[in-house]
């Protein structure tokens, strides 16, 4: 068993939240949020917005922490248990452009609702819901993109 680790984020702008549509040679196909591998020396923070900006072409802050998921699959040398950290994060603007290396064909900001439906995996949609949750509460307290949790 090989162990991974990687960070992404939930990033929203006035509350619709960033998701990606990935398409890999018609095997694998389905709506995601972004995330990647943490490169050595590069903080799971760092990792979060570096990912973000790689696959969508967006810039966002982190907001704060939100929890980590575990998941595992089968690849050709071995079994992948992985471990995603994940940050409720704050963009400026709409923009998005998915990272056509990475074998995402379209990206965009959806509301809630949609976003969780949209989701393929239900690791990612039980991240969501805690994030936007965690978002509503800082939103109605006026605290949300406050420098406090910057």
């Amino acid at each position: 068993m090989i162990k991974a680790t990687s960070s992404g984020g939930v990033v929203v702008y006035r509350g619709k939240i960033l998701l990606l549509y990935k398409n890999y040679k018609n095997r694998y196909d389905g709506w995601v949020l972004p995330k990647g591998t943490v490169e050595e020396n590069e903080e799971l923070n760092e990792t979060a917005i570096r990912e973000v900006k790689e696959e969508t072409g967006a810039t966002a802050t982190i907001i704060k922490y939100i929890g980590e998921s575990n998941y595992s699959f089968n690849a050709p040398e071995d079994t992948i248990e992985k471990t995603v950290h994940w940050y409720l994060m704050a963009s400026n603007n709409y923009y998005s452009k998915p990272q056509k290396e990475e074998f995402f064909t379209d990206s965009g900001y959806y509301k809630y609702h949609e976003a969780y439906h949209l989701l393929k995996f239900q690791n990612e949609k039980a991240i969501l819901e805690e994030a936007y949750n965690e978002y509503l509460e800082l939103s109605r307290n006026n605290l949300w993109r406050s420098k406090k949790y910057f």
